[in-house]
């Protein structure tokens, strides 16, 4: 009878899950766009450009994204929206102090940096005049706007293209995750799944469902390590010290995880020593109502965010042919 209620609300959380993510993308599609992340990448430019000018052309980038309803990536995926400047003319003017006047072809693209697949692309002229070379740049790529409807409809194009991806490639990057379970990369895994944009919404259930299994047994692993060293700190020195390091570790495991009975046990066994030697209440009290479903898919995709996050932060992007 346990196995069969396990199993059924093992179903019952997929089915709930799956409701409620239909719910969203028929009550929000018009902020659908706003969950496709991507990378603002700026290579080597056809023509070296002042640093300068190559900060403020990410910073422009990402006001692209940000503006249009796109999220921009904190570690290297997939998908980059990237530049290329080219230079059309640039002059010294006739005034006292003499100024330099750039005259900028941009062109803006969307496309997977890895397959080196260009989506959707965008060129803009834009003019800028300033004290010295890098000020011209910044002048000019100041004059970008991402409000523009020729921009708007460039970043819809984008995001239209990695929709297909993901509906395209669904069961490819299930049967990848599956792989990399066999391997035991289960955070590689799950970052490969959650990397699946909620508006694809067909394929974002399916990813979902499939990471389900591999969140349970990793925050099974991470019960056993992070229970083992606080049982590990507390048998070695039974102070307010010990407790509350001990505590750092327990309050971290998930109340989902097999081992949770045990870490009870051991916070109940560390509260009442900490009762007895300092006569007060132990502080890290472990609270069984973390991590309940409700927040099961943030808990998911907050590993694969932490996976991500930690990967190289520089990635050669194959931006051959896009200009």
């Amino acid at each position: 009878m346990k196995k069969f209620n396990k199993i059924f609300l093992s179903l019952l959380f997929i089915a709930g899950l799956n409701f409620s993510q239909a719910q969203t993308a028929a009550k929000k599609s018009a902020d659908d766009s706003g969950k496709i992340s991507l990378t603002a990448f700026v290579p080597e430019q056809t023509e070296k450009i002042p640093d300068g000018a190559a900060g403020m052309l990410t910073n422009k980038i990402n006001q692209i994204l940000s503006q249009n309803g796109m999220g921009s990536s904190a570690y290297n995926s997939r998908f980059i929206i990237t530049a290329n400047i080219v230079v059309l003319t640039k002059d010294l003017t006739a005034t006292a102090p003499p100024m330099t006047a750039m005259t900028l072809e941009v062109t803006l693209v969307i496309g997977d940096g890895f397959e080196g697949r260009k989506f959707a692309s965008h060129t803009v002229t834009v003019k800028g005049v300033g004290t010295n070379e890098n000020k011209g740049y910044m002048e000019a790529i100041k004059l970008i706007n991402p409000k523009n409807p020729e921009i708007q409809s460039f970043v819809a194009s984008g995001k239209s293209k990695i929709i297909e991806y993901y509906n395209s490639n669904c069961a490819n990057i299930i049967k990848q995750a599956k792989a990399l379970e066999q391997q035991n990369k289960l955070d590689e895994a799950i970052y490969m799944l959650t990397s699946v944009p909620d508006a694809s919404a067909d394929c974002f259930n399916k990813a979902m469902a499939a990471a389900e299994p591999l969140y349970k047994k990793q925050i099974d692993k991470e019960c056993k390590t992070r229970l083992m060293e606080a049982t590990t700190l507390w048998n070695a020195n039974q102070t307010v010290d010990a407790a509350n390091q001990a505590g750092e570790l327990l309050s971290a495991i998930d109340p989902q995880s097999s081992c949770f009975g045990e870490v009870k046990v051991l916070s109940a066994k560390i509260g009442k020593r900490v009762q007895e030697i300092d006569k007060r209440e132990w502080k890290y009290k472990v609270d069984s109502e973390i991590g309940l479903e409700k927040d099961r898919i943030k808990a998911i995709r907050d590993i694969g965010v932490a996976y991500g996050n930690g990967q190289p932060k520089t990635v050669n992007y194959n931006v051959r042919g896009w200009w």
